[in-house]
C-alpha cells in the first residue's frame, strides 16, 4: 500500500534505480562530478579575469638608473682632502605598456625623468635596454623604444564615455622585483570620479587637470601601467595617489587614454609635444571662492595676433564652452587645451559684453615652436622676444631672447634654463635673438660676461666665461 502513496516523480525514481546497473551508476557519478568541475571553473572566470588576461601580457616594468654629483665636503680641505666631490647612483622602477609590436612602450615622464639608463623588462623576465624617444612632463606622459619584434600590445579603449562606478582593473608592478617575479600585479575597483582637476594647496604642488579617479589601489611601482575597464581596454595611464600616509586610500588618478593618445603620436612624429594654443590667459579664481569655479572662464588677456584675437575674442570674455565641454573654471579650459591638436578648428561658446556667441578658432603652436631658431655655440636656442610670447608667459622686458632650448652642460654649469629671457649682455641691450648670438659669440674667448636674465618677472645676473 505505500507503494501507491508516492508521488509518480518518486515512483519513476524508484523504477530507474531498481532497474539501473552498478557500472551505470558509477559512470553517471563521474559526470556529474565532471560537470561540477567544469561549472566550478567556468564560475571563477570573470570579465575582470578576462580583462587582465588581454592586457597583462603587455605590461611591463621600468628600471631607471640615475647617476648624479655628489657635493663637496667644504671641510674636506681642512682635513687634506681634495675632493672634488663624487657621483652616486639612484635606482628606480616603475610600469609601462607596449603599444606596437615593434617595442613602442608608455610611461609616466616622472618614472623616467633624468634617468641615466633605461631598461624595460617583459613580463617573462626578459629584459631590453631603452630609448626614451620622447617626454612630456606636463601631462606626465614618456614614450619608450625597445628593440623587439612581434610583442604583444595592449588594446587601447576610449575615455569619453566612462560611466562612474564601472568596473576598473589596475595593473602594474607596485616594487618591482621585491615581489619575487615579474608578473605583473592586479588590482580592481571602480571608476570614481571623471574631469577631477587637482589644484595643490600649497605653492610648488602643481596642478593635474582632467584626471580619472579610480579606488583601484595603485602602490608605489604602479606608475605607467594601465588602467583597463572589463572590456580590456586601457582607458587610461596610472599616475598618481592622494595620501596622508604614503600608501593607498583609495583616492588613485590616471591620464585618460584619450589625451595619452594624441601625446604618444606627437612624441614619435616629433620627439617633442606640439602645444595647443590659441592666445588667451585666463583670470584665475581667489582661493575659496566657489561661485568662481562654476560660472566659466574669464579671459584676463588676448595676445595680439593670436588665433583668439583673429576671432574676435577680447580680454573680459567668458569663455563657456568648447566643442563638446562645458567649461566651468579656468581648469577646465586647460583640460580641453590639452585635448586639442594643432591645426584644427575649433568652435568656442563665449560671453561678450553679457551676451552669448559662438566664435571659431584655429588652434595654433605655441608661439615660440613656430618662431625661427638661432643657435649659439651650439649649446643654447634662442627665439625673438616677440609680443605673443610675452603676453603667452607673462614676461615683462619689452624685448629680448628667449631661451628655447639649451644643453644640460650650460645649464649644470651656469644656470641657465628653458624659458630664461636674455635681455642683456654685459651693458648691450638685446632686442632679439640674432642681436643675443652675435653678442655671446663675440665675447667667445674674451673674458668676462655678464648676462642679465629674467625669469619668473625678476632679473638675475649670470656671470662667466666663454673659452
Amino acid at each position: 500500500m505505500s507503494m501507491h502513496r508516492l508521488t509518480p516523480l518518486c515512483f519513476a525514481l524508484l523504477l530507474a534505480c531498481e532497474g539501473a546497473s552498478p557500472t551505470r551508476t558509477a559512470a553517471q557519478g563521474v559526470a556529474a562530478r565532471r560537470d561540477a568541475n567544469v561549472q566550478i571553473a567556468q564560475s571563477r572566470r570573470s570579465a575582470i579575469t578576462d580583462a587582465v588576461a588581454r592586457v597583462a601580457p603587455a605590461v611591463v616594468t621600468v628600471q631607471t638608473e640615475t647617476v648624479f654629483r655628489t657635493p663637496v665636503d667644504p671641510f674636506a680641505f681642512f682635513f687634506g682632502n681634495n675632493s672634488q666631490g663624487g657621483t652616486q647612483t639612484r635606482s628606480g622602477i616603475g610600469s609601462g605598456f607596449i603599444t606596437q609590436p615593434s617595442g613602442v612602450i608608455v610611461t609616466n615622464a616622472h618614472v623616467v625623468a633624468g634617468a641615466s639608463n633605461v631598461s624595460v623588462a617583459l613580463r617573462d623576465g626578459t629584459t631590453y635596454p631603452a630609448k626614451v624617444l620622447g617626454i612630456d612632463e606636463m601631462n606626465d606622459l614618456a614614450v619608450l623604444k625597445i628593440d623587439a619584434r612581434n610583442l604583444p600590445t595592449a588594446p587601447l579603449g576610449g575615455s569619453r564615455d566612462l560611466l562612474i562606478g564601472e568596473w576598473a582593473i589596475a595593473i602594474g608592478n607596485p616594487y618591482g622585483f621585491l615581489l619575487g617575479n615579474s608578473e605583473p600585479s592586479v588590482t580592481a575597483g571602480v571608476i570614481s570620479a571623471t574631469g577631477r582637476n587637482l589644484v595643490g594647496q600649497s605653492e610648488g604642488q602643481g596642478v593635474y587637470v582632467d584626471m580619472i579617479q579610480t579606488d583601484a589601489s595603485i602602490n608605489p611601482g604602479n606608475s605607467g601601467g594601465p588602467l583597463v575597464n572589463a572590456a580590456g581596454e586601457v582607458i587610461g595611464v596610472n599616475s598618481s595617489i592622494y595620501t596622508p600616509t604614503g600608501g593607498s586610500i583609495g583616492l588613485g588618478f590616471a591620464i585618460p587614454i584619450d589625451r595619452a593618445k594624441r601625446v604618444t603620436e606627437d612624441l614619435l612624429a616629433h620627439g617633442t609635444v606640439r602645444r595647443p594654443w590659441i592666445g588667451v590667459k585666463l583670470a584665475l579664481p581667489e582661493q575659496n571662492n566657489r561661485d568662481a569655479l562654476r560660472g566659466g572662464a574669464v579671459i584676463r588677456t588676448v595676445a595680439p595676433g593670436s588665433p583668439a584675437a583673429q576671432a574676435g575674442m577680447e580680454a573680459g570674455d567668458v569663455i563657456l564652452q568648447s566643442r563638446s565641454r562645458v567649461v566651468r573654471n579656468a581648469y577646465d579650459w586647460e583640460a580641453e587645451l590639452l585635448d586639442m591638436r594643432v591645426g584644427e578648428e575649433a568652435e568656442v561658446r563665449i560671453r561678450h559684453s553679457g551676451r552669448e556667441r559662438s566664435v571659431t578658432v584655429r588652434v595654433a603652436d605655441l608661439p615660440e615652436v613656430a618662431a625661427q631658431k638661432v643657435a649659439v655655440l651650439k649649446e643654447i636656442e634662442l627665439v625673438t622676444l616677440t609680443p605673443a610670447i610675452r603676453t603667452e608667459r607673462g614676461i615683462r622686458a619689452a624685448q629680448g631672447a628667449v631661451v628655447y632650448k639649451v644643453s644640460t652642460r650650460v645649464t649644470e654649469e651656469l644656470g641657465v634654463q628653458n624659458g630664461d629671457v636674455i635681455v642683456q649682455v654685459n651693458r648691450t641691450a638685446v632686442g632679439d635673438a640674432q642681436q643675443a648670438a652675435r653678442l655671446l659669440e663675440s665675447l667667445s674667448g674674451r673674458g668676462p660676461i655678464r648676462m642679465i636674465i629674467e625669469r619668473g618677472g625678476f632679473l638675475y645676473p649670470i656671470d662667466f666665461q666663454i673659452r
